[in-house]
Protein backbone atom coordinates (compact mmCIF):
# COMPACT_ATOMS: atom_id res chain seq x y z
CA UNK A 1 0.00 0.00 0.00
CA UNK A 2 1.34 3.58 -0.63
CA UNK A 3 2.99 5.11 2.34
CA UNK A 4 0.57 8.46 1.29
CA UNK A 5 -2.59 6.91 2.01
CA UNK A 6 -4.61 7.45 5.57
CA UNK A 7 -4.69 4.21 7.35
CA UNK A 8 -8.31 4.33 7.54
CA UNK A 9 -8.70 4.72 4.04
CA UNK A 10 -5.92 1.56 3.08
CA UNK A 11 -8.35 -0.24 4.84
CA UNK A 12 -10.74 0.37 2.99
CA UNK A 13 -8.79 -0.49 -0.31
CA UNK A 14 -7.80 -3.63 0.96
CA UNK A 15 -11.09 -4.85 1.31
CA UNK A 16 -12.20 -3.41 -2.27
CA UNK A 17 -9.29 -5.04 -4.08
CA UNK A 18 -10.05 -8.17 -2.45
CA UNK A 19 -14.05 -7.91 -3.35
CA UNK A 20 -13.55 -6.49 -6.79
CA UNK A 21 -10.48 -8.82 -8.06
CA UNK A 22 -10.69 -11.55 -5.63
CA UNK A 23 -6.70 -10.99 -4.22
CA UNK A 24 -5.19 -8.28 -2.28
CA UNK A 25 -1.31 -10.25 -3.58
CA UNK A 26 0.93 -8.01 -5.52
CA UNK A 27 -0.65 -9.66 -8.70
CA UNK A 28 -4.03 -7.85 -8.36
CA UNK A 29 -3.22 -4.67 -9.25
CA UNK A 30 -2.44 -6.55 -13.30
CA UNK A 31 -5.94 -7.55 -12.95
CA UNK A 32 -8.45 -6.72 -15.82
CA UNK A 33 -12.33 -7.29 -16.26
CA UNK A 34 -12.80 -11.02 -16.41
CA UNK A 35 -9.16 -12.29 -15.10
CA UNK A 36 -8.19 -11.41 -19.28
CA UNK A 37 -5.07 -9.98 -17.92
CA UNK A 38 -2.93 -13.51 -19.11
CA UNK A 39 -4.27 -12.06 -23.03
CA UNK A 40 -2.42 -8.72 -23.22
CA UNK A 41 0.87 -8.75 -24.57
CA UNK A 42 2.36 -6.77 -21.53
CA UNK A 43 1.27 -5.98 -17.71
CA UNK A 44 -1.37 -3.48 -17.19
CA UNK A 45 1.14 -2.34 -13.94
CA UNK A 46 4.38 -2.22 -17.19
CA UNK A 47 2.40 0.19 -18.97
CA UNK A 48 2.03 4.02 -18.46
CA UNK A 49 -1.26 5.43 -17.63
CA UNK A 50 -1.64 7.01 -21.37
CA UNK A 51 -0.61 3.40 -22.27
CA UNK A 52 -3.21 1.75 -20.62
CA UNK A 53 -6.25 4.64 -21.91
CA UNK A 54 -4.96 3.81 -25.09
CA UNK A 55 -5.45 0.11 -24.39
CA UNK A 56 -8.87 0.07 -22.78
CA UNK A 57 -10.74 1.56 -25.90
CA UNK A 58 -10.60 -2.26 -26.95
CA UNK A 59 -11.33 -3.67 -23.81
CA UNK A 60 -15.11 -3.98 -24.36
CA UNK A 61 -15.46 -4.99 -27.23
CA UNK A 62 -12.71 -7.68 -26.24
CA UNK A 63 -13.54 -8.42 -22.81
CA UNK A 64 -17.44 -6.28 -21.89
CA UNK A 65 -15.91 -3.72 -20.31
CA UNK A 66 -13.24 -1.78 -19.53
CA UNK A 67 -12.38 -1.91 -15.89
CA UNK A 68 -8.71 -2.61 -15.01
CA UNK A 69 -6.44 -2.62 -11.72
CA UNK A 70 -6.98 -3.34 -8.24
CA UNK A 71 -9.19 -1.64 -7.88
CA UNK A 72 -11.20 -2.15 -11.87
CA UNK A 73 -11.09 1.53 -12.94
CA UNK A 74 -12.84 2.34 -16.27
CA UNK A 75 -11.45 3.91 -19.28
CA UNK A 76 -13.63 6.96 -18.43
CA UNK A 77 -12.75 7.30 -14.30
CA UNK A 78 -8.94 6.97 -15.41
CA UNK A 79 -9.22 9.88 -17.99
CA UNK A 80 -11.35 12.17 -15.65
CA UNK A 81 -8.67 11.72 -12.97
CA UNK A 82 -5.73 12.39 -15.26
CA UNK A 83 -7.07 15.90 -16.34
CA UNK A 84 -8.07 16.07 -12.58
CA UNK A 85 -4.94 15.75 -11.33
CA UNK A 86 -2.83 17.21 -13.85
CA UNK A 87 -1.16 13.34 -14.74
CA UNK A 88 0.73 13.96 -17.91
CA UNK A 89 0.04 10.38 -18.57
CA UNK A 90 3.75 9.08 -17.95
CA UNK A 91 3.40 8.19 -14.89
CA UNK A 92 3.64 4.45 -14.53
CA UNK A 93 0.22 2.43 -13.73
CA UNK A 94 2.33 0.74 -10.79
CA UNK A 95 0.71 -0.42 -7.51
CA UNK A 96 1.84 2.93 -5.65
CA UNK A 97 -0.38 4.94 -8.38
CA UNK A 98 -2.92 2.81 -8.17
CA UNK A 99 -3.73 3.31 -4.24
CA UNK A 100 -3.44 6.41 -4.72
CA UNK A 101 -5.81 6.81 -7.48
CA UNK A 102 -8.36 4.73 -5.11
CA UNK A 103 -7.59 6.65 -2.62
CA UNK A 104 -8.54 9.88 -4.49
CA UNK A 105 -12.02 8.12 -5.38
CA UNK A 106 -12.99 7.36 -1.41
CA UNK A 107 -12.02 10.82 -1.17
CA UNK A 108 -15.04 11.77 -4.32
CA UNK A 109 -17.46 10.42 -2.62
CA UNK A 110 -17.03 11.26 0.91
CA UNK A 111 -14.84 9.54 2.55
CA UNK A 112 -13.01 12.53 4.34
CA UNK A 113 -16.95 13.42 5.15
CA UNK A 114 -17.61 10.24 6.92
CA UNK A 115 -14.17 10.25 8.97
CA UNK A 116 -15.63 13.53 10.09
CA UNK A 117 -19.09 12.49 10.83
CA UNK A 118 -20.92 14.94 7.91
CA UNK A 119 -22.43 11.98 6.34
CA UNK A 120 -23.66 8.69 7.29
CA UNK A 121 -22.50 5.28 6.77
CA UNK A 122 -26.00 4.30 5.08
CA UNK A 123 -25.20 7.24 2.40
CA UNK A 124 -21.07 7.19 2.48
CA UNK A 125 -21.67 3.00 2.12
CA UNK A 126 -24.39 4.32 -1.21
CA UNK A 127 -21.64 6.48 -2.81
CA UNK A 128 -19.05 3.72 -2.37
CA UNK A 129 -21.57 1.66 -4.63
CA UNK A 130 -21.91 3.71 -7.02
CA UNK A 131 -17.93 3.62 -7.73
CA UNK A 132 -17.90 0.01 -6.81
CA UNK A 133 -20.87 -2.06 -8.53
CA UNK A 134 -20.09 -5.07 -6.44
CA UNK A 135 -20.63 -3.01 -3.19
CA UNK A 136 -24.18 -3.44 -2.20
CA UNK A 137 -26.74 -0.39 -0.58
CA UNK A 138 -27.18 -0.29 3.13
CA UNK A 139 -30.82 0.53 2.54
CA UNK A 140 -33.69 0.51 0.39
CA UNK A 141 -33.17 3.71 -2.50
CA UNK A 142 -33.21 4.29 -5.93
CA UNK A 143 -30.45 2.42 -8.07
CA UNK A 144 -29.04 3.21 -11.14
CA UNK A 145 -31.91 1.32 -13.01
CA UNK A 146 -34.63 0.20 -10.90
CA UNK A 147 -35.67 0.81 -6.90
CA UNK A 148 -33.39 -1.38 -4.75
CA UNK A 149 -33.49 -3.21 -1.40
CA UNK A 150 -30.95 -3.59 1.65
CA UNK A 151 -27.90 -5.34 -0.17
CA UNK A 152 -28.23 -4.89 -3.58
CA UNK A 153 -25.57 -3.55 -6.30
CA UNK A 154 -26.56 0.06 -7.28
CA UNK A 155 -26.47 -1.16 -10.96
CA UNK A 156 -29.13 -4.16 -10.07
CA UNK A 157 -30.79 -4.53 -13.23
CA UNK A 158 -28.65 -4.07 -15.73
CA UNK A 159 -27.63 -8.13 -16.04
CA UNK A 160 -24.02 -7.74 -15.57
CA UNK A 161 -23.41 -6.35 -12.18
CA UNK A 162 -24.56 -7.74 -8.75
CA UNK A 163 -23.18 -7.11 -5.44
CA UNK A 164 -20.69 -9.50 -4.30
CA UNK A 165 -20.65 -8.73 -0.52
CA UNK A 166 -23.50 -8.82 2.06
CA UNK A 167 -24.03 -5.72 3.63
CA UNK A 168 -23.22 -6.57 7.25
CA UNK A 169 -19.51 -6.94 5.94
CA UNK A 170 -19.94 -3.64 4.21
CA UNK A 171 -21.07 -2.21 7.75
CA UNK A 172 -18.15 -3.56 9.73
CA UNK A 173 -15.23 -2.87 7.48
CA UNK A 174 -16.17 1.20 7.56
CA UNK A 175 -16.42 0.63 11.21
CA UNK A 176 -12.58 -0.52 11.18
CA UNK A 177 -11.61 2.02 8.60
CA UNK A 178 -13.18 4.57 10.92
CA UNK A 179 -11.62 3.61 13.91
CA UNK A 180 -8.54 2.96 12.09
CA UNK A 181 -8.59 6.33 10.33
CA UNK A 182 -9.31 8.16 13.77
CA UNK A 183 -6.89 7.16 15.70
CA UNK A 184 -9.66 5.36 17.87
CA UNK A 185 -10.00 1.70 19.00
CA UNK A 186 -11.87 -0.35 16.47
CA UNK A 187 -15.55 0.00 17.14
CA UNK A 188 -17.83 -3.52 17.23
CA UNK A 189 -21.75 -2.48 16.16
CA UNK A 190 -24.18 -3.04 19.06
CA UNK A 191 -26.76 -5.60 18.78
CA UNK A 192 -29.80 -3.15 18.39
CA UNK A 193 -31.73 -2.71 21.89
CA UNK A 194 -28.88 -3.32 24.11
CA UNK A 195 -27.32 -0.34 25.67
CA UNK A 196 -23.83 -0.14 26.28
CA UNK A 197 -23.52 1.66 29.71
CA UNK A 198 -20.23 2.63 31.44
CA UNK A 199 -18.57 0.04 34.15
CA UNK A 200 -18.58 1.76 37.61
CA UNK A 201 -15.68 0.69 39.84
CA UNK A 202 -16.12 -2.05 42.52
CA UNK A 203 -17.31 -0.39 45.41
CA UNK A 204 -15.93 -1.97 48.88
CA UNK A 205 -18.04 -4.08 50.88
CA UNK A 206 -18.95 -2.48 54.50
CA UNK A 207 -17.07 -3.34 57.62
CA UNK A 208 -20.15 -4.78 59.11
CA UNK A 209 -20.57 -7.37 55.97
CA UNK A 210 -16.71 -8.51 55.67
CA UNK A 211 -16.08 -11.89 56.63
CA UNK A 212 -12.32 -11.09 57.35
CA UNK A 213 -13.29 -8.38 59.78
CA UNK A 214 -15.75 -11.28 61.84
CA UNK A 215 -13.46 -13.79 61.59
CA UNK A 216 -10.44 -11.81 62.89
CA UNK A 217 -12.92 -10.58 65.89
CA UNK A 218 -14.33 -13.84 66.46
CA UNK A 219 -10.22 -14.87 67.03
CA UNK A 220 -9.40 -11.90 68.94
CA UNK A 221 -12.29 -12.55 71.90
CA UNK A 222 -12.06 -16.61 71.63
CA UNK A 223 -8.51 -16.93 71.89
CA UNK A 224 -7.86 -15.29 75.18
CA UNK A 225 -11.00 -17.37 76.75
CA UNK A 226 -9.61 -20.56 75.04
CA UNK A 227 -6.16 -19.80 76.63
CA UNK A 228 -6.78 -19.94 79.88
CA UNK A 229 -5.20 -22.20 82.10
CA UNK A 230 -2.80 -23.66 79.44
CA UNK A 231 0.02 -21.63 80.27
CA UNK A 232 1.52 -19.52 82.64
CA UNK A 233 0.49 -16.27 83.30
CA UNK A 234 2.90 -14.41 81.18
CA UNK A 235 2.95 -16.67 78.69
CA UNK A 236 -1.42 -16.35 78.11
CA UNK A 237 -0.85 -12.80 78.20
CA UNK A 238 1.97 -12.29 75.72
CA UNK A 239 0.32 -14.78 73.19
CA UNK A 240 -3.13 -12.84 74.17
CA UNK A 241 -1.58 -9.68 73.38
CA UNK A 242 -0.15 -11.07 70.24
CA UNK A 243 -3.53 -12.42 68.91
CA UNK A 244 -5.35 -8.78 70.10
CA UNK A 245 -2.77 -6.84 67.93
CA UNK A 246 -2.95 -9.00 64.81
CA UNK A 247 -6.55 -8.60 64.94
CA UNK A 248 -6.43 -4.90 65.43
CA UNK A 249 -4.29 -4.41 62.55
CA UNK A 250 -5.93 -7.01 59.84
CA UNK A 251 -8.83 -4.87 60.45
CA UNK A 252 -7.45 -1.61 60.74
CA UNK A 253 -6.07 -2.58 57.28
CA UNK A 254 -9.26 -3.23 55.11
CA UNK A 255 -9.72 -0.59 52.78
CA UNK A 256 -12.68 0.54 53.90
CA UNK A 257 -11.27 1.20 57.56
CA UNK A 258 -8.50 2.54 56.01
CA UNK A 259 -10.25 5.11 54.19
CA UNK A 260 -12.82 6.07 57.19
CA UNK A 261 -9.89 6.78 59.52
CA UNK A 262 -8.04 9.41 56.88
CA UNK A 263 -11.73 10.88 56.31
CA UNK A 264 -11.87 11.27 60.40
CA UNK A 265 -8.49 12.70 60.57
CA UNK A 266 -8.99 14.72 57.70
CA UNK A 267 -11.43 16.39 59.33
CA UNK A 268 -10.00 17.38 62.41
Amino acid sequence: MDKTVPAGAAILLDFIRKIEVGRTDRASYDVIYGQNQNKLKKQITAMTIGELVDEQASFTKRFKSSASGGYQFMRKTLQDLSRELRLSGKQMFDPDLQDRLGCHLLKRRGYEEFMAGKITMTEFAKRLAMEWASFPVLAATKGQHQHLKRGQSYYDGDALNKALVKPEDIEAILCKAKGAGNGLPVPVPERPGVESLPSEPEKPKPVWKSKRAWLWSYIGTMSPAALMGAFDWRVQMVIVLSIIGISIYSILTMKQVKDKIIELFEGL
